[in-house]
């Protein structure tokens, strides 16, 4: 079965001798919910706007429904829905004008699944965008994202900036509207509920690699944190050529590694490297798995 989406190996810079992706590889199934994490500058927006057919990489190869973004935009971008934080929709329109422009481009818009998101949200078509909210702005980007019911939809931190009680509305929307008819999603995001919430898979973005790609329900499970101290293992590397060492990062007077394994699994692994009873090993929440994987 061809991948909905698919980077081989995709390096793209900005400055030379700085990339911003450095070798990127992972793939999507239909139906696949996969969140996009990293710590800013990872090239979580770069590699969505690949994606997009809006950059392209320097090299490596990007696949969307088996297709070239760039080579075949108009094919792709038909399938696609997309919304980003920093996307801005013309002040002066009205939320008709822009959903008929919309309904014009795609052939498969759904009048009542806009209907229905026009009740939902409580907008008035009415409404001029410059006189609306922006969790509002960001409703109005959603319905017009999702209408036309895509095969992919990609949300690039569409939520930042909202309130709680916004944030979730507006993803459990494209959530239940979109996956629960096979629909599959790719969203970046810095808040790691959001992630927990609704993601299945992850993948962690840092300094341009991928540094980890994991179903979600493996990771609460078999991904655990070792605490050890500096003077039972006085070289980090010790840590970091042991199987399954994810990183090894200092934090005061001792060791934190990230290992995949649970924590019983992983304690004996440490058993004769370091002095039975002195590593700590833990399941962590993904927030603060997210901090020890990229933290400093």
């Amino acid at each position: 079965m061809i991948p909905i989406l698919q980077f081989d190996d995709i390096s793209r810079s900005f400055k030379q001798g700085s990339p911003v992706l450095d070798g990127v590889s992972f793939a999507m199934r239909e139906g696949e919910v996969l969140g996009l994490v990293g710590r800013n500058g990872a090239g979580k927006t770069t590699l969505i706007r690949i994606a997009m057919g809006m950059l392209t990489p320097h090299a490596g190869r990007v696949r969307v429904f088996g297709l070239s973004p760039t080579e075949d935009p108009v094919e792709v971008k038909k399938r696609i829905g997309y919304v980003a934080e920093d996307q801005v929709l013309p002040p002066t329109s009205s939320v008709a004008e822009l959903i008929a422009f919309h309904a014009w481009l795609f052939p498969s818009w759904d009048r009542a699944l806009e209907r229905s998101l026009l009740e939902r949200f409580d907008l008035s078509p009415k409404s001029r965008m410059k006189n609306l909210s922006k969790g509002q702005a960001r409703q109005v980007a959603l319905l017009l994202a999702i209408c036309h019911r895509p095969e992919l939809l990609i949300l690039d931190e569409p939520a930042g900036g909202l309130d709680p009680a916004a944030r979730r509305e507006f993803l459990e929307a494209s959530i239940q509207l979109l996956n629960r008819e096979g629909s599959a999603i790719l969203f970046s995001s810095h808040n790691m509920q959001d992630i927990e919430r609704i993601g299945a898979r992850v993948v962690l973005l840092d300094h341009g690699k991928v540094r980890l790609d994991m179903e979600l329900d493996r990771m609460r499970e078999d991904v655990c944190v070792a605490m050890i101290p500096k003077d039972s293992v006085a070289d980090a590397s010790v840590l970091r050529n042991m199987p399954g060492c994810l990183v090894v990062r200092s934090v005061f007077d001792d060791w934190h590694a990230v290992f995949d394994g649970d924590p019983d699994a992983v304690a004996l692994r440490l058993n004769g490297t370091v002095e039975e009873g002195r590593a700590q090993c833990v399941r962590a929440p993904l927030e603060e798995l997210f901090v020890e994987l990229v933290g400093k």
